[in-house]
């Protein structure tokens, strides 16, 4: 009798074990299912950030340099117009100088000179600083992919589509840079930090993707020699030089916007992620010229009787670079196929600038299979 009383109680032990065994279970398959549903969640957010990033359109921010006004801001106006989510403006003037409605008239250039701007001296390191307060600007706007240097005197000639897709179709940066062998600007004081076979020298009109815009950004090496053994040291009387055309003689004067863009990027090892090539185009050829005042440190500058259908369509029509110091001649393309050389070109006057504008010359937004 007590045996038989003794097995109903075992069951009921056993069924007890086996319901919280059970009920252990089940815990462990919500909490298990619990960390999967949050892992989940956490993915979909993650790609869903991702996604939007992506999403956004990439732009391209056009850099500034500026003496005061832009005196071609209608030219650009009508460029940009109707593309304003592929686009950003930041502007170098000189301090104090603001960008309101009483010194441009393109809504577009409103209030976009940058706040912490400098003096800039023609041949000083001050020049390329100015650059670098451009860039870490742009680059806080992370849709930025792309940084173009652009003068005030600077007209594009294509339309923006045509731009945009030249530029960004292309993983790499366009920079003018080839080996200086010849104009004695290399100081030997900033060897060993730069030596001399990592000198460059080319355009400071250059386009630049982020990853070396934030490498000219971060740059604590290159800029300080530069700042130290660039100066403009005048042998001669010649202020101001470049209004009155003297001729001056400079004690290693290296120009540093013609030399520091290209010679960091080599010193970095970057030659390779490089177009060396400008996609801005300046008249230097002027030893033929009649006109004094088109001889010297500075390119040609176009007035309103320059300003032709010809005169554009030359430009154009160029299709290679000739780079005498390295023996080379860089033919250009886009996406893989033969394009042209330059998608803007400079420097202009606003006579003649409006005058191409009128004839409608120039990159103003109508949609024409990328012709301007």
């Amino acid at each position: 009798m007590s045996a038989m009383k003794r097995k109903p109680v075992q069951q009921k032990s056993q069924i007890r074990w086996k319901r919280k065994v059970l009920a252990v279970l089940l815990v462990s398959l919500c909490m298990a299912s619990l960390v999967l549903v949050e892992t989940q969640y956490s993915r979909i957010v993650s790609l869903a950030s991702l996604r939007h990033r992506f999403t956004g359109n990439p732009k391209i921010a056009f850099l500034f340099i500026a003496r005061n006004r832009l005196p071609l801001d209608m030219i650009w106006d009508a460029f940009f117009k109707g593309e304003e989510n592929r686009f950003s403006i930041y502007v170098h003037s000189r301090p104090g100088f603001l960008l309101n409605r009483g010194t441009t008239r393109s809504a577009i250039f409103l209030n976009r000179q940058v706040n912490d701007s400098i003096q800039v001296d023609w041949g000083e390191a001050t020049m390329i600083e100015a650059e670098r307060i451009l860039l870490r600007h742009a680059l806080t706007d992370r849709y930025n992919e792309r940084f173009v240097f652009v003068s005030d005197s600077c007209i594009p000639i294509y339309n923006f589509s045509y731009m945009y897709d030249y530029i960004m179709s292309t993983p790499t940066s366009f920079v003018d840079s080839f080996a200086d062998t010849k104009e004695g600007r290399y100081n030997p004081k900033m060897d060993p930090v730069i030596p001399v076979y990592n000198w460059r020298k080319g355009s400071q009109w250059v386009v630049l993707t982020r990853k070396h815009a934030e490498v000219v950004v971060n740059d604590t090496t290159v800029f300080p020699m530069f700042q130290q053994h660039c100066k403009a040291s005048c042998i001669y009387d010649c202020w101001p030089f470049y209004y009155f055309k003297k001729i001056v003689v400079f004690e290693h004067n290296c120009i540093p916007d013609e030399h520091y863009v290209q010679t960091l990027l080599a010193q970095e090892g970057f030659e390779g992620e490089i177009t060396r090539r400008s996609l801005i185009y300046s008249a230097w050829d002027l030893s033929a010229s009649k006109d004094r005042e088109r001889r010297g440190w500075h390119p040609v500058t176009y007035k309103f009787s320059d300003a032709t259908p010809e005169l554009i369509k030359s430009i154009k029509d160029i299709d290679n670079i000739y780079y005498e110091t390295e023996n080379r001649r860089e033919w250009c393309s886009s996406k893989g196929k033969p394009a042209p050389c330059f998608l803007f070109a400079r420097k202009f006057t606003r006579p003649a600038a409006l005058h191409l504008l009128n004839l409608s010359l120039l990159g103003a937004r109508r949609g024409a299979k990328g012709e301007a």
